[in-house]
């Protein structure tokens, strides 16, 4: 088959798009014909070697890549949900199944967690052996495109939303980096909950984007601070929820958009993990601190669902065959355009 893969951690020319062993799957795996893929900028740091807490040590050569959905190949002898021919997207967080979080029904929390793509061989490729567990299945009428752009986004902001913050319907909320993937995604559940949602982005056209999907209000972060603009646009209160998934360049905008009692969650730090923080305002306002990574099955089924029906949109910024694979990373790196880069195998063009 063939697949993205690279030898070396490195800049973008170290992406290649050529021949790979076939997989082969072991007993609790199913193979998964590959129709398309789908970029987050968790592919850019795995292919620099920068993992959430340490830098990342792979078997080389390393295909990336969490999002994928396809048709079932072929399933394994312990594999009882899934058949050739069905209809499946891969959700793409694994746990080990039996420490106390995986026992207590949270496997986010899992003293082993993983990543398909991150710390494991990913699915940017024609084929695809992925554990049965972190498969989904895909109704009839959802396109591809769809269905691989879906999974990792929008189970990490429900979560993050949801189950993190607690948002309510009327409560107020700040989701920074509106036009990425997780940002496009928060505006939508935001709003889905009845939020009034206020949202950043660094052009008039991804901010009309934005506005398109769900936001009340808008903030070009290029042009004006956006901790002084909530609180023009509050009274001075702040808002009850700020979504940071930027890191350092936003930390301490973000606890000062806040209002009393309010909650920042963060999912992470594409500028940097180690922000400076006002501690004293932190215990002074009584703010909230959450940290999110992806999601429980649960909530996986829940958020899905809503995209199935339509509730909720992916919205595409570009589809690219894998072959150009070093232009979809340049996209996610410069931060061109709204939404989520898609790669289809250069066969199923």
């Amino acid at each position: 088959m063939k697949a993205v893969q690279f030898s070396d951690h490195g800049r973008r020319d170290v992406l290649e798009y050529g021949e790979f062993d076939d997989p082969e799957i072991e007993r609790d795996e199913v193979l998964v014909d590959v129709k398309a893929g789908a970029l987050n900028h968790l592919d850019v740091f795995t292919r620099m070697g920068l993992g959430a807490l340490e830098r990342l040590e792979l078997e080389m050569p390393h295909i990336p890549g969490s999002d994928a959905a396809g048709v079932v190949d072929d399933v394994g002898t312990d594999v009882e949900r899934f058949e050739p021919g069905d209809r499946v997207a891969v959700s793409a967080g694994l746990s080990c199944g039996h420490c106390e979080f995986c026992r207590d029904g949270d496997p986010t929390l899992c003293t082993d967690f993983q990543i398909i793509g991150e710390h494991v061989r990913g699915v940017h490729s024609e084929q695809a052996a992925v554990p049965a567990e972190n498969l989904v299945p895909v109704p009839e009428g959802v396109d591809w495109e769809t269905a691989a752009a879906a999974p990792l986004v929008f189970q990490t902001a429900w979560r993050m939303l949801v189950t993190r913050a607690d948002l309510q319907p009327g409560e107020s909320i700040l989701v920074l980096g509106a036009s990425g993937g997780v940002g496009h995604a928060a505006v939508q559940i935001a709003d889905y909950l009845g939020a009034e949602v206020y949202a950043t982005a660094s052009t008039e056209e991804k901010l009309a984007y934005a506005a398109d999907v769900g936001a009340d209000h808008t903030i070009n972060y290029d042009e004006e601070n956006f901790a002084d603009a909530i609180a023009d646009a509050t009274g001075g209160r702040g808002v009850d929820v700020v979504v940071d998934h930027i890191g350092k360049a936003t930390w301490q905008d973000s606890l000062g958009s806040l209002a009393k009692g309010g909650t920042v969650v963060t999912c992470g730090a594409t500028t940097g993990r180690n922000p400076e923080t006002d501690l004293n305002s932190i215990f002074w306002n009584q703010l909230e601190v959450h940290g999110s990574t992806m999601g429980t099955p649960g909530e996986v089924d829940d958020v899905l669902e809503l995209v199935w029906e339509g509730a909720f949109e992916p919205r595409i910024r570009k589809t690219l065959p894998m072959s150009d694979i070093q232009r979809a990373h340049e996209i996610i790196e410069e931060r061109e355009g709204f939404g989520k880069v898609v790669v289809v195998p250069d066969s199923e063009l």
